[in-house]
Parts: C-alpha cells; sequence; structure tokens
C-alpha cells in the first residue's frame, strides 16, 4: 500500500462508481470511502480481498501450530521429514 491512501467521499462514489471500481482493480490498492468525513468503509478489489483472506487463513493455521507447541502437542520436525521422506521413497 502506498504512503497515502486514497480517500473516496461517497459523494464521488456515487457519481463515478464504475471509474473508482475500475481504478481499484487497476492499482490493487484499498481505497477508503468516507462519509461526513469519517473512513465508513473501504473498497478492495476482488483479487486483494481473495489473497487477504488467503493470507488470513495461513496465519490462523501458524497461531494455531504455535499454541500446540507451547501445549505440547504436533510431531518434531524431524519426524514429519522422515515421514516426509518415507512418502517420497514408496510413490517411486
Amino acid at each position: 500500500m502506498g504512503a497515502i491512501p486514497a480517500i473516496v467521499p461517497i459523494s464521488e462514489l456515487r457519481q463515478d462508481a464504475a471509474g473508482i471500481i475500475k481504478k481499484t482493480k487497476a492499482t490493487q490498492e484499498p481505497v477508503f470511502i468516507t462519509q461526513r468525513g469519517k473512513a465508513t468503509a473501504v473498497l478492495v478489489s476482488a483479487q486483494s480481498y481473495e489473497r487477504t483472506q488467503y493470507e488470513l487463513e495461513l496465519l490462523k493455521v501458524l497461531a494455531k501450530g504455535e499454541a500446540e507447541i507451547k501445549e505440547g502437542k504436533g510431531i518434531p520436525m524431524e519426524e514429519v521429514f522422515r515421514k516426509a521422506d518415507e512418502l517420497l521413497r514408496s510413490d517411486k
């Protein structure tokens, strides 16, 4: 994201929704929509939204893994690699 976010009043969004959406899609940068001078919504391209959701899921998995490690659960990394090697060898 650039240093200065794109800010569009809701009145401008009403007047040029197609143009603002086209620009958002092209730049892959969010557009902050304001109403009475305050940010009320953020417009993002579908591609940016999907990427953000994917990244959020990865972070959730990592957080879950860290919690399991702290609880003493899980499988040691060496064992995971050993099992992966066994699986790869058995496919040949």
